[in-house]
Order: C-alpha cells, then sequence, then structure tokens
C-alpha cells in the first residue's frame, strides 16, 4: 500500500533527516580524514564554511550540488559520501596507466609516483628503481623534511651533508633531505626501494 498525503510528507523527511544525518557524519570524518579544515574544504568545494558548519551539524538539508562539490573536494563519489559511515572500510584501486613515472636525467633511475594527491603537501611516497649506475640527485625539500628508504632489491647509496650510507634488501636509510641528496646504484645490478618523503617533519638541530 502506498503513503499518500501528509504521511508520504513525513515519511520523506524522515528519510531525509536520515540521509542529512549520516551525511553530516560523513563530511565530517572525511574532512579530518584529510587534514582540511571548514576553512580548507569551503575553499576547495566553493561551498560556505557556515553551510559546511551546519551539514556537519546535521541543521541544514543539502542540495545535490552542494554534495557533489564537497564530494569533488574530498576525491570521493556522491555515492560514498552519503555510504560512508566510520564502520564502512574505505578501499580504491589505481591502475598501472593511472600512475605517474619520474625519470632522473641519466634516464637510469624511475620513481613512480604511488602516493596519495590528498597527502602530497605533507607525505609522499614511490616505488623506486635503478638500473646499475643509476643516480637520482634531488634538491633540497623543506625545513625540516626526512626521507626513507628502503631497499627492496639490490643495494643503493645515499649521499646526503657529505655523509655517505649503503643499505642492502630489507635495509632502511633514514636521512633529511631538507638539503641536496643523492641516491647512486654503483653495483652491477639492478636495485629497487620504496621511499617515503615526510615533508612536516620536526626539525632536527
Amino acid at each position: 500500500m502506498g503513503i499518500e498525503g501528509r504521511d508520504k510528507a513525513k515519511a520523506l523527511e524522515a528519510g531525509a533527516l536520515a540521509v542529512s544525518g549520516q551525511l553530516g557524519k560523513a563530511v565530517q570524518r572525511l574532512r579530518k580524514a584529510n587534514n582540511l579544515s571548514l576553512s580548507e574544504l569551503s575553499e576547495q568545494s566553493g561551498v560556505a564554511k557556515s553551510i559546511i558548519s551546519q551539514i556537519e551539524r546535521n541543521e541544514t538539508n543539502p542540495t545535490l550540488a552542494t554534495i557533489w562539490r564537497l564530494a569533488q573536494a574530498l576525491d570521493v563519489s556522491i555515492e560514498g559520501v552519503l555510504r560512508v559511515s566510520e564502520d564502512e572500510p574505505f578501499l580504491e584501486k589505481a591502475s598501472r596507466g593511472d600512475t605517474p613515472i619520474l625519470v632522473s636525467d641519466d634516464g637510469k633511475c624511475h620513481l613512480s609516483i604511488i602516493g596519495w594527491i590528498k597527502t602530497v603537501e605533507w607525505l609522499q611516497w614511490y616505488g623506486f628503481s635503478a638500473e646499475p649506475g643509476g643516480v637520482l640527485a634531488s634538491e633540497p625539500h623543506q625545513r625540516g623534511s626526512v626521507e626513507c628508504l628502503s631497499v627492496t632489491d639490490g643495494e643503493l647509496e645515499v649521499e646526503v651533508g657529505g655523509m655517505a650510507e649503503h643499505a642492502k634488501a630489507g635495509e632502511t636509510l633514514r636521512y633529511r633531505c631538507d638539503r641536496p641528496h643523492v641516491i647512486r646504484n654503483r653495483t652491477e645490478k639492478p636495485a629497487a626501494a620504496m621511499m617515503v618523503c615526510i615533508l612536516k617533519a620536526a626539525v632536527m638541530e
């Protein structure tokens, strides 16, 4: 039996409030997960800060256009915003074609950018490979930055601040990368590693 008249209006209102309640929690959780303030999310989405605040407090029922703008800024689908909850997993897949590759000046080193674009300003990670004799020279990152290079195959050397150290498979080198630094493969075999760069680490004096 269908719902008509006032009963139908009440049912729609109740459904809208339920969705709004879920949306508010989801938006707030996703915003915090992306380390965004209300002002930053407002700037990225084009939705007024006051409106976002009302959504998070479940004080308004946003339009589809507003939800779409927030979803774009939070890098999720509209369905993802509406369905996500604290207990649901987050899972996405990037294909090989979606992974940018950087090549060193000598053409012998490759960096696969596998980090998430949302964290690029403070956390970056890469798949690194170097052919025999390969050299990757990098300019300084922002002050206080630290890089971690975990060798998965072969052997690599890192030089920074006049110091040099080698690491074999299973070993990790950590070093300040807020000064010129170089990664080399001095061996006659290919080498590979996982590289993580923390751009907002505490400054080490």
